[in-house]
């Protein structure tokens, strides 16, 4: 008989219902630990760095939560729904104050990526940098 720890691993790979539940307890707890903590920050994120915690330990495996993942990913456009009701309920929106919101959060993202994109090279350099010789 196998062990239980075994069963209910692979019960977790192979069902996306139990990966989207895993996903949901993790922001849960994200959300719990933001309550009870007073911590300045979304639940989500409190969540997040609770999964990057586990993953980078090695606790938790990325097959574990892969398909549920793929799930939330695939159907997103579902989580935009009632934003998109707003944006109708609002007609300034589909006008010039539209379009200034649409040039900001586009400039605001572009600047974010390549913020983050100089900040990546620039760790990697400075880590070959000062990275022993092999």
């Amino acid at each position: 008989m196998r062990p239980i720890t075994t069963v209910l691993r692979y019960r977790l790979h192979h069902s996306r219902i139990l990966q989207i539940a895993l996903l949901c307890a993790f922001w849960l707890a994200g959300e719990g630990l933001v309550r009870v903590a007073h911590l300045p920050v979304p639940g989500g994120i409190a969540g997040m760095l609770i999964v990057l915690a586990l993953l980078a330990s090695r606790r938790l495996s990325p097959v574990s939560m892969r398909r549920g993942a793929d799930w939330f990913l695939a159907e997103m456009l579902l989580f935009f729904v009632p934003a998109v009701l707003a944006v109708l309920d609002h007609h300034e929106f589909l006008g010039w104050t539209g379009l200034k919101i649409l040039a900001v959060i586009l400039g605001g993202t572009v600047t974010v990526m390549s913020v983050t994109a100089l900040t990546v090279d620039l760790c990697v350099r400075l880590s070959l940098r000062h990275a022993p010789a092999a």
